[in-house]
């Protein structure tokens, strides 16, 4: 038996960016109707530095992947 590991672009669950892209999606794109490509952005980019701001939301996206940091 070989232990392959699978690259994290094809484990999602193992992608600590797609909890990241999840949880901007649940809360600051959630719902959104932007008039402007600009409004999307925006919208996204408050999303995203809000997740930069918290160092325990950081981690429990890395801790949700199982593995070892």
């Amino acid at each position: 038996m070989t232990d392959r590991r699978t690259p994290a672009r094809l484990a999602y669950d193992l992608n600590p960016m797609e909890q990241v892209w999840g949880n901007v999606k649940a809360h600051e794109l959630a719902n959104l109707c932007p008039n402007t490509i600009d409004e999307a952005h925006n919208a996204a980019q408050a999303g995203l530095e809000r997740i930069d701001t918290s160092y325990q939301l950081c981690f429990s996206f890395l801790d949700h992947t199982g593995l070892s940091h």
